[in-house]
């Protein structure tokens, strides 16, 4: 109760006035004491929930901005300000970078979102390609017998045809596993025999499906954006989610 007080009287009240006194002592508005300030994630997050919680249109929209047309959003940004670009000729690159991460991450769960939403179909030629590159990638001494065959539980599929493990993540699950496989094939081949331990072994695509699902819940939540916003000057893509999933992977 007393943190939904406080945020209300904040975010009504205090944070106005906050501004207001700053900025009559310091000559500048809060979006430019964040880039005096902060540097990396730290500044993109600040500058997103400033822009998020301003009661101006124009900077609230800042934060729904397409790519094509962050430039113009800037301009917009400035003027609304009043910022002179000869007084402070650093802001509209600081802003631009920051928009084009902000919009990039919007667009980047979006992509990922709809890989996710198709389902595998084994009637679909370039999924079918994509599960037998899984297979020759791990196993390349050892040839496919059939399609539907126990053998797939060697890489870690529970049942004799893997399309049926691909129902929760749909084929990003499976584009995950290959772009591992195919980018990273030595660590790949470790932990596919770490897999097999007698004792401590593990189903190896069972598991990497589960991650793709956690990298996946952490983009959806937005806990992804610290990670995305400190690595990635640019615009993150979909190279960006599967770096990542490496990384979880390891």
């Amino acid at each position: 109760m007393f943190i939904s007080l406080w945020e209300f009287f904040y975010g009504h009240f205090f944070r106005f006035w906050m501004k207001w006194l700053l900025r009559q002592m310091t000559g500048k508005c809060e979006l430019q004491r964040i880039f005096d300030t902060y540097v990396g994630a730290q500044r993109t997050h600040r500058i997103e929930n400033s822009l998020t919680y301003s009661k101006n249109k124009v900077l609230q929209k800042a934060t729904l901005v397409v790519q094509s047309e962050v430039d113009r959003c800037v301009v917009d940004i400035m003027k609304e300000k009043n910022i002179n670009p000869e007084k402070d000729a650093s802001f509209k690159i600081c802003m631009k970078a920051c928009l084009l991460q902000i919009s990039g991450y919007k667009q980047l769960y979006l992509d990922v979102e709809s890989v996710r939403k198709k389902p595998y179909d084994s009637d679909n030629l370039q999924h079918e390609k994509l599960l037998l590159k899984l297979w020759n990638l791990l196993m390349p001494t050892k040839k496919l017998k059939a399609r539907i065959s126990k053998q797939w539980a060697d890489i870690g599929f529970q049942g004799d045809d893997p399309k049926t493990d691909f129902r929760g993540m749909g084929i990003l699950g499976l584009i995950n596993l290959v772009y591992f496989s195919e980018h990273y094939t030595s660590e790949a081949h470790q932990i596919l025999s770490r897999s097999n331990h007698p004792k401590l072994g593990y189903s190896y695509a069972i598991v990497g499906i589960n991650l793709t699902e956690m990298a996946y819940s952490l983009l959806k939540s937005e806990a992804l954006k610290f990670h995305l916003y400190n690595f990635v000057p640019g615009i993150p893509t979909m190279e960006h989610f599967h770096q990542f999933y490496y990384e979880v992977l390891n």
